[in-house]
């Protein structure tokens, strides 16, 4: 399986922060917003990933993560010309997905939890093996911010909606979603919304019509931020930093990941940290380095 990140956008829900750069290289706590997402994939087991930003905003990213190859990774770019819609990145991503299937998730979008490792590892096994769809929900106070999905008694999903004004439930469907082979062709045949988007939702309602649309509720273990206005961007940092100053481990460090997937070796990863020695996250590293994988 392979990874797509969304990196797209205006960042107007972030403005004036945004005037100057990309909202997803904006540090939560102490990395780059686009760190986070990108360890999710890696925690998946998935090594190739394309990146889709803006025309003016692409090249930032290169620099930030280059090819991928410091991480035993191979990271790939693609431009979205405007905003259109989150269901567009699996239409430019078309020939990158090919047969493999994707983990399409959203730049902003962090997530963290006892067991996320192997929930995610899971769903990798079960998209390849059964198809279909797998998405994952949160209970939220506010969900006509979001894509709503609706459960009948036995908890399977029977719907799910865009921003509606009456929600249904108080579940939202994250900004990670495992698909099949199929998405690209099902992305292509979606409409613009009312709100002129091509919205991932529809691909999630077709999956649901066809029966194959997976819905795993995230309980209380997990904590998921969708970071892109001023008061989750905050929320967000205050929870990574908390979590990292009590337990003294880093969450979404993106080297520490590879190395302990076994995809460098100890002395890449020391390599790695060498001019990074007299900041904290130089010196993880270098502990890290020094501890099994």
């Amino acid at each position: 399986m392979r990874g797509i990140i969304l990196a797209g956008g205006s960042g107007t829900r972030l403005y004036p922060v945004c005037l100057s750069t990309n909202k997803h290289l904006l540090p939560i706590y102490n990395k780059p917003m686009i760190y986070y997402p990108l360890s999710i994939l890696m925690l998946s087991g998935i090594r190739e990933v394309l990146l889709i930003s803006t025309p003016k905003d692409i090249e930032r990213f290169k620099e930030v993560l280059a090819d991928g190859s410091q991480l035993g990774m191979k990271i790939s770019y693609a431009v979205q010309e405007k905003p259109r819609g989150l269901a567009e990145a699996l239409t430019i991503g078309c020939d990158f997905i090919d047969d493999e299937g994707v983990c399409l998730i959203l730049g902003d979008n962090i997530f963290f939890g006892h067991g996320l490792s192997q929930l995610l590892e899971d769903t990798v096994r079960d998209v390849r093996g059964k198809g279909g769809a797998y998405v994952f929900a949160s209970y939220v106070p506010d969900p006509e911010r979001y894509g709503v999905v609706e459960f009948d008694s036995s908890g399977r999903a029977v719907s799910v909606e865009e921003k509606p004004k009456k929600p249904r439930s108080n579940w939202a469907v994250t900004g990670l979603y495992f698909y099949d082979k199929n998405c690209a062709e099902i992305a292509k045949n979606v409409k613009p919304s009312h709100r002129g988007e091509l919205e991932i939702t529809s691909v999630n309602e077709e999956y649901l019509k066809k029966g194959s649309l997976n819905v795993r509720a995230l309980g209380r273990g997990f904590a998921w931020f969708d970071a892109g206005t001023h008061a989750s961007f905050l929320e967000a940092s205050e929870f990574i930093a908390t979590i990292e100053m009590r337990t003294g481990l880093m969450v979404g460090c993106i080297e520490e990941i590879a190395y302990n997937r076994g995809w460098i070796s100890k002395e890449q990863i020391l390599k790695l940290s060498e001019h990074l020695r007299k900041t904290e996250y130089g010196r993880y590293l270098v502990r890290s380095a020094d501890e099994e994988p």
